[in-house]
């Protein structure tokens, strides 16, 4: 390849070659060579059954990835996420207690993450403070009033009907879980790629001051994503609950780094203005192979944990080092 070549700008290159170089496309390789490498270590893995199940190790988390990528995308981030939906599934369980039916435990999930959402963004929006302070603080505090409530006991005695959301199933092997992600999936794919609000995301995220002078109600935009990130939580935390059948205080603990780890591995960028709602899709599926994969091959929880760290690092530094690279 001639220098000349070399230099030709990614957006004039023919549309196959542009489509082969997608960080998407690198990411359907890896989640291929991931489901080959996890069939042949564990003859369990290929059975219908064993594949449903898998899905239940990103579909709740990639519910919020999809909310977290907009924020993401608009250069703000919710690290609180995870502990949301400790609150969350601490009201309904306190709730269920009190003997509300399943509608009931539903809407309170709901409500309960969108005023979370609400919470944060207000102190983001209104007092201008950084989100990622924020959200660390919110964190601590929605988190510690899960354990204040419970201590160390837990709460069941969830009604019948309300596993349905965690653990039912529409159509053969297909969940309720995975139905609503698919669903989900396809609303904040047309969300961002399709609206003129997902313009504005985007604006945002290159360049908040621009963005003001063409106009776009930037506060009110990054409030509605925030009020989407809590409301995204509460949905996770009524599939999660309803899965478990019971909630404690350490409910979802470390979701908020396996999120982020998503968001960041579906080709969004940590530092905004750019990514797609496909990439966080297909991170999903690789995330789930591997720790399902790991799962079966009976590997420690915290070696799954340092899998995700380094998933991280490497998703976060293999940008840059390709842009150095370049420019060399």
């Amino acid at each position: 390849m001639s220098l000349a070549e070399r230099h030709i700008p990614d957006r004039l290159h023919p549309p196959l070659r542009r489509a082969l170089l997608r960080w998407e496309s690198l990411l359907l390789l890896v989640a291929a060579a991931i489901f080959a490498a996890n069939a042949m270590a564990s003859p369990y893995f290929l059975n219908a059954w064993n594949l449903s199940d898998a899905t239940f190790n990103f579909t709740e988390k990639a519910m919020v990835a999809f909310a977290m990528a907009l924020l993401i995308i608009a250069g703000e981030i919710d690290l609180s996420v995870a502990a949301i939906i400790a609150l969350a599934s601490t009201a309904m369980g306190a709730a269920a207690q009190a003997g509300v039916g399943t509608p009931g435990l539903v809407a309170i999930g709901l409500a309960v993450g969108l005023a979370c959402g609400a919470f944060n963004g207000l102190l983001v929006t209104r007092l201008g403070l950084p989100s990622i302070v924020v959200t660390i603080g919110t964190m601590s505090l929605f988190r510690g009033i899960s354990y204040i409530v419970l201590g160390d006991q837990a709460y069941g005695g969830y009604p019948a009907g309300f596993a349905f959301f965690g653990q039912g199933y529409v159509f053969w092997v297909i969940s309720f879980e995975l139905a609503l992600f698919a669903v989900l999936a396809l609303a904040f794919g047309v969300l961002l790629h399709a609206t003129t609000f997902g313009r504005a995301v985007y604006a945002i995220g290159n360049n908040a001051t621009g963005a003001l002078f063409a106009g776009i109600r930037v506060a009110r935009v990054k409030f509605v994503l925030f009020l989407l990130t809590g409301l995204m939580s509460g949905v996770a935390a009524v599939c999660l609950t309803s899965r478990l059948g019971s909630t404690r205080p350490s409910i979802a603990v470390g979701w908020e780094l396996e999120i982020v780890t998503m968001v960041v591995l579906g080709g969004v960028s940590i530092l905004g203005g750019s990514g797609t709602i496909p990439g966080v899709v297909i991170a999903a599926f690789v995330m789930g192979l591997v720790t399902f994969g790991l799962g079966l091959l009976n590997v420690p929880g915290i070696v799954m944990s340092i899998v995700i760290g380094a998933l991280l690092i490497a998703v976060i530094a293999l940008p840059r080092l390709w842009a150095m690279r370049r420019r060399a």
